[in-house]
C-alpha cells in the first residue's frame, strides 16, 4: 500500500556517530518485524542508520517518538517492530564517562516531560523562573514550573516539529518550526500561534530551520542547517532575509549573538565559525586549525570570546574573534565523547558529553584551565542544547530520556 513520506527528523532518530558509513553493505537480520522495519525505516532514511543501536529503553522511546509523528506502522505491529529493533540493534560500545572531582558543588534535578516520546530538543529559561522546552515529535511547546513540577503543554499544528526556542521582551516564545519550514511565535497568555514561512526558494528542498537568537535591537536571527542558510527576521514587519554562507554545505547550526549585536554561527558541515555584520550583512568565516573539526554548539563569554563544542573530535574550543587565535582542550571522556550543548555561566563553561556512558555535565574553568564533571542521573541521553536560568544555573533538554534537567550550582 502507498506510504506517505516521513519528515526529515525521523531520518535522524536512529543516526549516531557510531552508525556505519552510508557506503557500507548493510543487511537486516531475520526475525519477526523485519519486513515492516525494512519498509517503513528504509522508506524514510538509509537503513544502515539502525546499526548505531540503542538500549532497550532507548528503542522503546524511539518507537514512541515515531508513533507520535505518524510513522505508518499498524498499532498492533508496534510491539513486534520494537522487539525486533531491540534484538537486532543493541547499543554499540560507548566511551565510559570520566567524572572529575573539583572545587564546585552542583546537583542535577530532572523532570519527565508531559508526553512520552516528545523528544524534548531545546530548553529555554524564562525570566519568571519557568523552563520551556520544544517537544519536537509531539508538536508541543512545554512550560515547566520547577517549584511545583507542573507542566503545561501548548499544542501546535501537526507536522510543525518545534526545534529551537527563545523568548522576546514581551514574553512571546519564538521557535523554529523545523518540518513546517517556518518561524513560529506563541503568545503564552492566549495560546495563539503566528507563523512566518520561510521565503520560497527552489534550492531549499530541505529547509530545516534550526536554532535562533535575538539581537539587542529585537531582530531574530536563525539557522537553516540542511538548506545551508542563515535567516534574519524583523518581528515588526515579518520580513525574512536569507543569507548563504560562503562555504558550500556549511550546515549552519548553533547561533549566539555577542554583546555588540554580532551573530556568530558554528558550521557543523565544516571546520569553521561564521560571523555576520548586522548592518551590512557581510559574513566572515574563521577557519579552525583541524580540518576534521565539526563545531556544533557555541557559547559567548562576557569578553565576547567564542567557545564551541567540537562534536566530531571531542574537544572544547576557544576562538578569539579579534585575533583569530584558537585554542582547544580534549574533553574529559575523550575523542568520542561528542560534546554538544554548552553555556557560559558563573565564570565557566558548562557543557554535556553526549556520547559518554552515562552522559555527563562538564565544567571548564577558563582561568585555571581545569575540568570538573558529573554523571547525569539515569544516563542523560542526549543533551542537544542548554540555557541558563535567571539564577545562573544551566538547564538542559534530554531528548532520548524525555526529560528536562536543571544543574543547581551551590
Amino acid at each position: 500500500m502507498p506510504r506517505r513520506p516521513m519528515p526529515p527528523v525521523l531520518a535522524v532518530l536512529t543516526l549516531a556517530a557510531s552508525a556505519p558509513a552510508l557506503g557500507q553493505t548493510f543487511a537486516l537480520p531475520d526475525g519477526p518485524g523485519k519486513a515492516r522495519v525494512s519498509e517503513v525505516c528504509g522508506g524514510c532514511h538509509a537503513i544502515n542508520r539502525l546499526g548505531a543501536g540503542y538500549t532497550p529503553d532507548g528503542w522503546r522511546m524511539v518507537a514512541h517518538m515515531m508513533q507520535n509523528f505518524g510513522a505508518p506502522v499498524p498499532a498492533e505491529e508496534w510491539p513486534t517492530v520494537t522487539n525486533y529493533l531491540i534484538a537486532a540493534f543493541p547499543e554499540k560500545p560507548r566511551p565510559p564517562a570520566v567524572v572529575l572531582a573539583g572545587p564546585v558543588q552542583a546537583s542535577i534535578k530532572e523532570w519527565p516531560v508531559a508526553t512520552v516520546g516528545s523528544r524534548p530538543h531545546d530548553p529555554m529559561a524564562a525570566p519568571d523562573g519557568a523552563i520551556w522546552y520544544s517537544g519536537q515529535l509531539a508538536n508541543v511547546l512545554g512550560r515547566l514550573d520547577p517549584a511545583t513540577g507542573k507542566i503545561k503543554e501548548y499544542k501546535l499544528e501537526a507536522q510543525t516539529g518545534p526545534h529551537g526556542l527563545v523568548e522576546d521582551k514581551a514574553g512571546n516564545v519564538w521557535f523554529t518550526a523545523n518540518f513546517m519550514g517556518a518561524i513560529g511565535k506563541l503568545d503564552p497568555r492566549t495560546g495563539a500561534v503566528a507563523t512566518y514561512p520561510l521565503p520560497a526558494d527552489p534550492a531549499m528542498a530541505a529547509r530545516d530551520p534550526h536554532s535562533l537568537a535575538f539581537d539587542q535591537s529585537g531582530i531574530l536571527w536563525f539557522t537553516a542547517q540542511q538548506a545551508n542558510r542563515i535567516g534574519r527576521l524583523d518581528p515588526q514587519t515579518g520580513e525574512i532575509k536569507l543569507l548563504t554562507p560562503p562555504t558550500q554545505g556549511a550546515r549552519p547550526y548553533g547561533i549566539q549573538v555577542n554583546a555588540k549585536g554580532v551573530p556568530f554561527i558554528v558550521e557543523f558541515g565544516a571546520n569553521k565559525v561564521l560571523s555576520i555584520d548586522p548592518q551590512t550583512l557581510a559574513m566572515r568565516e574563521y577557519v579552525l586549525p583541524d580540518a576534521a573539526a565539526r563545531p556544533r554548539r557555541l557559547a559567548i563569554g562576557p569578553d565576547d570570546v567564542v567557545w564551541y563544542t567540537d562534536f566530531a573530535r571531542g574537544y572544547l574550543g576557544r576562538l578569539d574573534p579579534v585575533s583569530g587565535q584558537v585554542r582547544e582542550w580534549l574533553s574529559p571522556s575523550g575523542p568520542r565523547s561528542e560534546p554538544y550543548g554548552i553555556v557560559f555561566t558563573k565564570g565557566a563553561l558548562w557543557y554535556s558529553e553526549s556520547f559518554a556512558k552515562p552522559c555527563t555535565v562538564v565544567r571548564f574553568d577558563p582561568q585555571a584551565e581545569k575540568f570538573q564533571s558529573w554523571a547525569i542521573p539515569g544516563g542523560g541521553d542526549i543533551v542537544r542544547n542548554m540555557d541558563v536560568t535567571r539564577d545562573g544555573n544551566p538547564i538542559m533538554a534530554n531528548s532520548l530520556a524525555n526529560q528536562i534537567g536543571l544543574v543547581e550550582i551551590k
